[in-house]
């Protein structure tokens, strides 16, 4: 592939070039499924085995389904993708990308765009769609960057590797303090771009917790992911993004901020739910430092939020803030997908003492 080849200029928000994988392979560059020439999918270069799908394709008994569209391509055994794009140089940019287990225990995915690199576990299928979309984020150190897809799997079939589908790139302009909030991003509008016409929004995956969150601002410190939702899709209390805590206390977000020590706050917020058929009792924890509260909240799975608020003392000159669901939700409609409460709007303000 020639760097020649790849249009994109400074693109803040949209797919990859053939991000889609909607162009495939000419016949002679492909047999049966699999791809042979490391060049022959335009805008890529593919390294080891990989397959190009088509929808509705069998792989003995299994229905291979595809995110979007009508293609997306399969990394076997070590195999990877990888397109080279410009950027500007000392931004930070979120990588957004559908992924579909296939016939391995165990899949797991590495992303990385040099120095940066992440493995995105693929174990917990959160949608009964088959396939989930996946956020991660890097600062661009060069003003050409060459974003990697890559299976580290070690199965004995070599095809038994994840579907990747729709590749796209959003810039991120990371939020700062104001007179109104003491929190970065407390309204979720700043993070990964979201695939319009889908209605499984984007997760962003566990153990985030360094300064290139695709969730500016907050870190995701749990042992599952957290789902980023629109308004175009999904119920949201306040603005156009807010946060779904799909795993219990398996799903959580937090945030470090400077506070005075002995200075009384107040952590106000809103729960509520998708209008994604995700019934039932919810319950969200909010904690600041030491102090807690279980804030109740009775879904009919239809939309609607409830504020609430948490006052505490600061005992430091940093608070951590966090908040996770209570207890575990499915989604009614299907009894598979992992749902739960939405928290958004999140504010802290110091108050004057009584």
């Amino acid at each position: 592939m020639n760097f020649s080849d790849v249009n994109i200029s400074n693109l803040i928000s949209g797919l990859l070039p053939n991000g889609d994988f909607e162009k495939g392979p000419k016949q002679s560059d492909i047999k049966g499924t699999v791809v042979k020439n490391p060049h022959a999918l335009p805008h890529w270069e593919i390294s080891g085995f990989v397959e190009y799908i088509k929808s509705g394709q069998k792989q003995g008994d299994m229905l291979l389904v595809v995110p979007e569209g009508a293609y997306a391509v399969r990394l076997g055994n070590e195999a990877s993708i990888k397109q080279r794009v410009r950027v500007i140089k000392g931004m930070y940019y979120s990588i957004t990308f559908s992924a579909a287990r296939t016939c391995a225990q165990e899949e797991r995915l590495n992303i990385s765009v040099a120095p940066d690199s992440g493995v995105l576990p693929m174990q917990t299928l959160y949608s009964s769609n088959g396939w989930d979309s996946y956020a991660w984020a890097f600062r661009a150190l060069y003003d050409v960057v060459e974003i990697v897809i890559h299976n580290p799997g070690v199965e004995e079939d070599p095809a038994c590797g994840p579907l990747i589908d729709s590749i796209a790139i959003r810039a991120l302009y990371p939020p700062k303090m104001t007179s109104n909030n003491l929190l970065k991003n407390g309204d979720f509008e700043e993070g990964p771009y979201i695939f319009p016409n889908t209605t499984w929004g984007t997760l962003i995956p566990p153990f985030i917790e360094d300064d290139h969150s695709p969730l500016p601002g907050w870190m995701i410190e749990s042992l599952k992911a957290v789902k980023y939702i629109d308004s175009d899709h999904f119920s949201v209390p306040v603005g156009k993004r807010a946060i779904e805590l799909v795993a219990g206390k398996e799903s959580a977000i937090s945030q470090v901020v400077r506070t005075i020590p002995g200075k009384p706050y107040a952590l106000t917020f809103a729960v509520g739910d998708a209008s994604n058929a995700c019934a039932g009792s919810m319950v969200v924890e909010a904690f600041a430092s030491r102090a807690t509260i279980k804030v109740p909240y009775e879904s009919k799975g239809e939309g609607g939020f409830k504020r609430a608020v948490l006052r505490f003392v600061a005992p430091g000159n940093r608070t951590r803030i966090v908040f996770y669901s209570t207890f575990y939700h499915m989604r009614s409609d299907d009894f598979s997908s992992l749902c739960g409460p939405v928290i958004d709007d999140i504010r802290l303000l110091s108050i004057r003492k009584p």
